[in-house]
């Protein structure tokens, strides 16, 4: 007799077991018989591995339906056997982060091979639910209707910012407590966490769990229990009192307040917020001023600040002159008992992106704390011995350093080399905001006084040369020494032992100081590496010699790279120092030869000599440095020489004439995101590096058109790729995608720029700019030399051996190690040199240094006293003018009804223009398909005139308001605006509306901006319907048919104006479905023309011109979120654009490229070029000497042209003035970051 066995079935069958297979297969009872006992199987299995551990009772604590999944990896040392049964072990694939499965079946388990070094105890839950990530497809449209737009909303999880408090969205197993030791088995615990992927897709992978998290969205029950709580008493620095402390009452707090925070100039906006903040403050009495006096308050304030923490507090001055600092451990305890430090990020992560639209997962680059270089300095200080009696968590402070030497005044030589200290720990979008606190003032560098050169001319036998390398020497000497005073022992202890200090939570833990990244420009990057400045091998980070450059971005260049990084030879270094103490001078034969190659110094690192043996890498922390090496570098070499190259060509001074008319018509864009070209740009005088980015952005349609056609389209492909790589470069956010694709674009870029060297520029004679000239005579002059200078023009060649041209190379594998460049970019300690600047004019010029430290110290120590009361300075808020509209919202449209219309009137008074023909049909038939909710098959759908009638606009009035904002979210989930004006900024774009598009976006002109009330009537005359409609008046573009453009081909997409015969050249648009506005740059060469709408004045030509331009180039560069949009790589974008964005322009991956409309050759302009070529041969084009004499501008406003060095230097191996402050007025045009 054979049954099914299974609790309550009746089956059986007498004679054998045939079918008995088949009936449990559909048996409900059997099929949960079987499920009971494979859960008990494998309760009991775990138990049984898990036998020799410890109860845990936060286990209980944690729900079942908890949405955090827990991993544990528990490592054996290779040569030993695990202790756990092997039946309840298998590896587990951790590609892209992915979850294992829970079902612990025998045909899936694998046994762990003795070799392995990890073996996982895997469980997850799997009642959580996967995010459906389709769309909605749309019928096809045949008219100029546009798609409807749904941006993302945004997600309360996972995203930038630090105010999302909903924990529910997490879940979690229970933690097991750590594995007790076994014998002949060593095990580490590793608690992995896992979150759930957001909307976006994002997720966040912890290789151990974190026991603070301070975006909230990870529930307390979920975060580690491994620190005591401090006792109350325990802190890291004396409590702060609340306002009005440290002065009498709060009157004088509010007015010192006021008086130190700010401009230093008495403005309107600084009037204002004394009446607002003071005056008219609840707690001001006029009585408090008695015996008011700002001395004695300002003596108040500096005493309460000496007497709590002096080193902390006050600037430290040394033996050496001018040298004030704060010490490095106190710099790090400030920080930690700020305010602030409820953001810190205490434990690394990966950040995980499992696209919705592939269904692929990929890491996500963006912060400090989720780089490759945090997670595996997080790794390697759990490998560390305990500290003796010490449990604390260990956690790591990240230190990224800044400095800078910046003038203080525009006229005059005061200057100061400010040491500014950021933390890693904190958002690099609260530490590139200048307001937000974030910067840390550690000191002021020395520079090295002018009276030194009495000494050394005073030496015997010392002749030009030899001055200028001892003085090289001595700039060397000072930099170290300050540095191996600001590493002291109580640095060097911490950095070593870490810290005890309570964090924001009330937890003491364990500190680590860990310096990742030091942002300096490349004088200052030699004094730091201790190189020659511009020597043979001139790179702070590889021993690439300077005369294999040009083998920019080939195979053996990036060999090279990968394989020659530096290493510190500090054997040799001693050796060359005994040489100098023995007599023999800094540039002497002997200690050359001691040095041997790498181009280095006889100075001692004073990184690598007291923080080499604890693993900091001197070399790996300089970090590329954008705004400096391309914006004011490569690309202002480039933008320089393409002006000689309209000088060589016939009729050069009026070729360069043009391109200065156009680039004073470029338009602008956005609140300051491009700028009014005002000057003659040809002339770089007082260009900022923004200035250099926004001609970059717009450079392309400028330059159509004025070289030869057998260079012009090479020079317009050329000039889109450096774009395009500055754009990929510049990201915030990048992926495994995206940086493949910057990768690709480098190598593409730098075989276009040899051709550009040995193609374009070895077809004409270069020389000096007109202002070159002049500088490098009024030089001369200015040293005696006249007579050798007398004479015409010297040639200039371009070259590419240059320090800066080489470091584009490094930028995808910096960025894999430090995360995005603008967390390190030196724009932020330029923006943080303000704070300096306003100070300057509140000292008496005497002692600078010491005075501007008293009063960031004062700043600084106000801004706690607020925060200790809950409050921040007025300041520091936005005002309500610059504030976005609500994230909630798609767009804002006033309902101001100062602006009436009426539409007769407006009718007759612009009869006979073709722009408001048929505009109350249109503008009726827009209205019933809006509020029929007429999707888009509708489109060929014409209304009757009674279905017209239907739409009644009370007293035939409409309201016009000026501006419109539309809010939207950027590709690195950040909610930014734009604004709409038709006066100035009317250019928009929309989702296409075509069934199989060619191009995703529709483009239209904003003519006017509506609000109205309308009442929809039904049969008899009925009304049903009453609605607030908001609309736009536009005139629309249409893409060129047949014309090629992408990353395939180099060129930006181009439009023109639907020409007025076309029923839909004008109509109404739907606010809500704008997706951003658009920046639509002429197209010079096209000219202008009436081939779209007829001569004369019309509404749709704003400013009262008579034509317009025949067609417009896209702005596709205009910033970072535009970019994105041309890709299918925007993370931040709804899934729809970026299926159709791919769907138009192919798929963005290692093997393709984005934006490919049209397939065909590999470049542009027939170029083909290996990366498999050799890089012999490229030292022989004529680039020797040094190179920045070529590129950094010898015009007569060197410093406010970028310079960072003078290319008149007497030797190459000098430091060309690494304390003398080449780029310090840039600080001045940051507002904030462009993008």
């Amino acid at each position: 007799m054979v049954s099914c066995e299974a609790p309550g079935c009746s089956w059986e069958r007498k004679t054998d077991n045939r079918g008995l297979t088949r009936h449990r297969a559909v048996c409900p009872f059997y099929k949960r018989s079987s499920t009971l006992a494979s859960q008990k199987r494998q309760d009991r299995a775990k138990g049984a591995a898990l036998s020799n551990l410890p109860p845990n009772p936060a286990a209980s604590a944690l729900s079942e339906s908890s949405r955090i999944s827990a991993v544990r990896h528990v490592r054996d040392r290779p040569s030993l056997k695990p202790v756990t049964p092997r039946k309840l072990l298998r590896p587990m694939s951790m590609a892209h982060g992915s979850r294992c499965s829970s079902n612990f079946s025998a045909d899936s388990q694998r046994p762990h091979e003795a070799g392995e070094d990890y073996t996982d105890v895997d469980i997850r839950d799997d009642s959580r639910q996967e995010l459906d990530y389709g769309s909605e497809e749309h019928a096809p449209p045949t008219r100029r209707i546009p798609r409807n737009f749904a941006d993302i909303e945004h997600s309360e999880d996972d995203l930038n910012s630090s105010d999302n408090a909903d924990s529910s969205t997490a879940q979690s197993l229970a933690p097991r407590p750590a594995r007790s030791r076994v014998q002949r088995v060593l095990l580490t615990l590793r608690d992995t966490l896992q979150t759930t992927f957001n909307t976006f897709g994002l997720c966040r992978l912890y290789p151990r769990r974190p026991s603070f998290e301070p975006d909230k969205f990870i529930p307390s029950t979920l975060l580690a229990r491994t620190s005591p709580i401090a006792a109350q008493t325990t802190g890291s620095l004396p409590s702060v009192s609340p306002p009005p402390f440290p002065f009498a009452n709060m009157t004088i707090y509010r007015l010192m307040t006021w008086m130190n925070f700010g401009s230093s100039h008495v403005s309107e906006s600084k009037v204002s917020q004394l009446v607002e903040d003071v005056i008219m403050a609840d707690d001001f009495d006029r009585n408090h001023l008695e015996d008011f006096s700002v001395r004695r308050s300002l003596r108040e304030l500096d005493k309460e600040g000496n007497e709590k923490q002096s080193r902390e507090d006050g600037p430290v001055p040394f033996t050496i002159p001018g040298f004030h600092y704060r010490p490095l451990l106190d710099v790090i305890r400030a920080a930690f008992a700020d305010a602030q430090a409820t953001a810190f990020h205490l434990m690394p992560f990966q950040r995980l992106w499992k696209d919705p639209l592939g269904g692929h997962q990929e890491r996500i680059y963006d912060e400090l704390y989720t780089s490759d270089a945090w997670l595996e300095a997080q790794d390697n200080l759990q490998r560390l011995p305990k500290e003796p009696g010490c449990s604390l968590e260990r956690v790591v402070a990240g230190l990224m350093f800044f400095s800078d030497a910046t003038h203080l005044a525009n006229f005059g030589t005061a200057k100061a080399w400010p040491l500014y200290v950021y933390f890693g720990n904190l958002t690099k979008y609260a530490c590139s905001s200048p307001q937000s606190g974030a910067c840390h003032l550690v000191g002021f560098l020395p520079s090295l006084p002018d009276r030194i050169k009495d000494v050394l001319s005073g030496l015997p036998r010392i002749s030009k040369t030899g001055m200028a390398s001892l003085l090289a020497h001595c700039r060397r000497v000072l930099f170290h020494s300050c540095w191996d005073i600001l590493l002291d022992e109580d640095f060097l202890e911490a950095y070593h032992h870490g810290v005890v200090l309570k964090c924001a939570d009330g937890v003491l833990r364990r500190v680590f100081p860990r310096i990742f990244t030091y942002s300096a420009d490349y004088p200052e990057k030699v004094l730091i590496a201790t190189i020659k400045d511009m020597g043979l091998c001139p790179c702070p980070r590889c021993l690439t010699p300077k005369a294999l450059f040009s083998a920019l971005g080939l195979v053996q260049d990036m060999k090279r790279r990968a394989t020659g990084f530096r290493t510190y030879v500090m054997h040799k270094v001693i050796e060359a120092c005994d040489f100098i103490a023995s007599g023999h001078t800094v540039d002497g034969a002997k200690v050359e030869n001691a040095l041997g190659e790498g181009s280095w110094v006889p100075i001692v690192n004073r990184f690598a000599q007291k923080l080499g043996k604890f693993g900091l890498d001197p070399f790996r922390m300089l970090v590329v440095d954008l705004m400096h090496e391309c914006e004011l570098g490569t690309w202002k070499a480039l933008f320089t020489h393409l002006i000689r190259l309209l000088y060589a060509l016939p009729q050069g001074s009026q070729l360069v004439s043009i391109l200065d008319s156009r680039f004073r018509q470029i338009p602008t864009f956005s609140n300051g995101v491009i700028r009014r070209f005002s000057n003659n740009t040809s002339e770089m005088k007082r260009l900022a590096a923004r200035d250099f980015e926004d001609i970059l952005q717009c450079a392309i349609p400028v330059f159509e058109g004025l070289f030869p056609p057998d260079h012009d389209a090479f020079i317009q492909s050329l000039l889109f790729q450096f774009a395009q790589w500055h754009a990929l470069a510049k990201l915030r956010m990048h992926s495994e995608s995206t940086i493949t694709f910057l990768e690709e674009t480098f190598r593409k870029l730098s075989r276009k720029l040899r051709k550009f060297r040995d193609y374009t520029c070895a077809a004409f004679d270069t020389v000096e700019l007109p202002k070159e000239k002049a500088a490098r005579q009024r030089r001369a002059q200015e040293n005696g030399n006249t007579s050798h200078e007398s004479g015409g023009a010297r040639v200039k060649k371009f070259s590419l051996l240059t320090y800066k041209f080489h470091a584009m190379g490094d930028y995808a594998r910096t960025i894999r190690l430090f995360g995005t460049t603008d967390s390190y970019t030196t724009q932020i300690g330029e923006l943080a040199h303000r704070a300096l600047k306003a100070f300057y004019p509140l000292t008496n010029k005497l002692d600078t240094p010491a005075q501007l430290a008293k009063h960031e110290r004062r700043r600084r120590v106000l801004r706690r006293i607020a925060e200790a009361g809950g409050s921040v300075s007025s300041t520091n808020n936005q005002s309500h003018v610059d504030a976005p509209p609500s994230s909630q919202m798609h767009h804002h449209i006033s309902n101001s009804q100062n602006s009436p219309i009426n539409l007769f009137a407006f009718l007759r008074e612009n009869d006979g223009d073709p722009a408001v023909k048929n505009f109350i049909p249109k503008l009726r038939d827009h209205i019933l398909y809006r509020l029929r909710a007429l999707d888009i098959s509708h489109c060929d759908h014409t209304f009757t005139d009674d279905e017209r009638n239907t739409v009644i606009i009370p007293n035939n009035t409409i309201y016009s308001v000026q501006t419109m904002q539309v809010c939207y979210t950027t590709y690195d989930l950040r909610r930014e605006y734009d604004s709409i004006n038709p006066k100035t900024h009317g250019d928009v774009m929309v989702l296409s509306g075509e069934s199989t598009p060619s191009h995703p976006y529709w483009y239209a002109r904003v003519l006017g901006i509506y609000h109205m009330e309308v009442w929809l009537t039904g049969n008899g005359g009925k009304k049903l319907l009453k609605q607030r409609l908001e609309v736009l008046w536009v005139r629309w573009l249409a893409v060129l048919r047949g014309y090629k453009c992408g990353t395939k081909h180099a060129r930006l997409p181009k439009i023109a104006f639907v020409e007025e015969s076309d029923q839909d050249a004008f109509g109404f648009l739907d606010p809500g479905q704008v997706i951003r506005g658009a920046h639509l740059l002429p197209a010079f060469a096209s000219g202008r023309g009436v081939s779209s709408l007829r001569h004369g004045q019309s509404l749709a030509r704003p400013g009262g011109q008579l034509d317009d331009w025949e067609e417009h180039y896209v702005g596709i560069f205009v910033d970072r979120d535009m970019f994105m949009r041309y890709t299918d790589l925007g993370i931040g974008h709804s899934t729809t654009l970026r299926r159709i964005a791919r769907d138009c322009f192919g798929s963005q991956s290692a093997q393709t490229n984005a934006m490919e409309i049209v397939n065909g050759q590999e470049d542009a302009d027939g170029e083909e070029g290996s990366d498999d070529e050799g890089s012999e041969g490229y030292a022989e084009h004529g680039d020797s000497g040094r190179d920045d004499e070529e590129f950094e501008g010898l015009g007569e406003e060197d410093d406010d042209e970028g310079c960072e060095y003078d290319s008149d230097s007497s030797s190459s191996d000098d430091e060309g003035g690494g304390d003398e402050g080449g780029e310090e007025h840039h600080g001045d045009e940051f507002d904030e970051f462009s993008f």
